[in-house]
């Protein structure tokens, strides 16, 4: 079975979002600038995204990413290209080796 590494959610704040769902929900920041943050919990990640860099979209790894389309390398060293489904809801494969912590 696959599995979902991440959702993200688009805020109109980032850091206003990161204050609020670390004082709301036991999780750890991750990472935090000023267009994006990633929150750890215990089964899976939370992006919080602005809408000027990513759409709200679900991540999962995949070893077999390039199939989906050119990989692009982000910031956080991660590579991975965004697809839609059917319904026009973003979907971001993530090369599951540009990943340190693939789960």
């Amino acid at each position: 079975m696959d599995r979902i590494h991440h959702v993200a959610l688009q805020v109109d704040d980032i850091a206003r979002a990161v204050d609020w769902y670390t004082q709301h929900f036991d999780c750890v920041v991750h990472y935090h600038d000023a267009t994006w943050a990633k929150l750890d919990f215990d089964n899976l990640s939370l992006a919080l995204v602005s809408a000027s860099q990513h759409p709200p979209h679900i991540g999962l790894p995949r070893a077999d990413a390039r199939n989906f389309g050119p990989l692009r390398r982000h910031r956080d060293g991660t590579a991975s290209v965004y697809i839609r489904d059917p319904s026009g809801n973003a979907l971001e494969i993530l090369d599951s080796s540009s990943l340190k912590d693939p789960s």
